[in-house]
C-alpha cells in the first residue's frame, strides 16, 4: 500500500493557484483511473483505488499548506505506511513551467508543506516536483505561488496532468524512469508529422573555400 499526497491549500479561493499543482494532479490520477469518491479524513479529502496489485491511497490535506504534515502523519498512522512509501507532489519554484522530477529523500528547499511533513515525518518520502517556474526574485514568491495559473499556462500544465496520469500505474510500480519517460512523451513530444521520429536537423551548410577576389567576381556576374 502506499500513500499519495497532493499538497495545495483548501477551498475555491486556491484552487486554480500555482501552490496548488499537487492537488490538481491527484485529481486528474483520481478521475482517470476510477478511484473512489473523495471522502473527508485525516483533516483532508481522501480516495482510494489501484493501479493492479498495487492499492494506492490518495489525500490532499487540508489543514493548509503550512501544517500539511498534520494530515499525512494521521493517514500513514492509521493505514501504516512507512514514510519510504509515501509519495508527495508539489509545486517546483526551482523548475521551468511543466518540467518534473522525481527525488527520493533529502531537503525540502524552504517549501512550507515540505518542512511540515519533515516535522512530522522526517525526510525519506518521495517527492513528485511540479515545474512552475520562478517570478525572478524571492520577494515575489508568495504572491506568485498564490496567484492561479495565466491562461497561456494552461496548455503545458494540461500536458503535465494528462503525462502524470498515464505514468501513474508505472509510479505505482516503483518504475521511476518509466513514469518520467511517460510524462516526457506527453509534455516534449516527438516533433514529426508521423510522431514516431525526430525531425532530422538540417544539414550545416558547405564551407565557402573561395577567395575574396572569388566572392569579389562572382558578384560582378549576377
Amino acid at each position: 500500500m502506499q500513500l499519495w499526497v497532493g499538497l495545495g491549500n483548501p477551498g475555491a479561493k486556491y484552487a486554480a493557484n500555482r501552490h496548488n499543482i499537487g492537488f490538481m494532479a491527484l485529481d486528474r490520477i483520481a478521475a482517470d483511473h476510477g478511484f473512489g469518491p473523495w471522502k473527508a479524513r485525516f483533516q483532508g479529502q481522501v480516495s482510494e483505488g489501484r493501479f493492479g496489485s498495487d492499492r494506492v491511497i490518495l489525500l490532499k490535506p487540508e489543514t493548509f499548506m503550512n501544517l500539511s504534515g498534520q494530515s499525512v502523519r494521521a493517514a500513514a498512522d492509521f493505514y501504516k505506511i512507512p514514510v519510504e512509501d509515501i509519495t508527495v507532489f508539489h509545486d517546483e519554484l526551482d523548475l521551468a513551467p511543466g518540467k518534473m522530477r522525481v527525488k527520493q529523500g533529502g531537503g525540502h528547499a524552504g517549501h512550507n508543506g515540505l518542512r511540515s511533513i519533515h516535522q512530522h515525518m522526517g525526510e525519506a518520502y518521495a517527492r513528485v516536483r511540479l515545474g512552475i517556474g520562478h517570478p525572478g526574485h524571492k520577494d515575489r514568491v508568495a504572491g506568485y505561488v498564490l496567484s492561479d495559473f495565466f491562461k497561456a499556462d494552461q496548455d503545458w500544465l494540461d500536458d503535465l496532468l494528462r503525462g502524470i496520469s498515464e505514468g501513474a500505474p508505472a509510479l505505482a510500480a516503483g518504475e521511476a524512469q518509466k513514469f518520467l519517460n511517460t510524462v516526457s512523451l506527453r509534455t516534449a513530444p516527438p516533433r514529426s508529422s508521423t510522431g514516431t521520429r525526430p525531425e532530422p536537423k538540417p544539414a550545416p551548410a558547405p564551407e565557402d573555400t573561395r577567395s575574396p577576389i572569388e566572392k569579389l567576381a562572382d558578384r560582378f556576374k549576377r
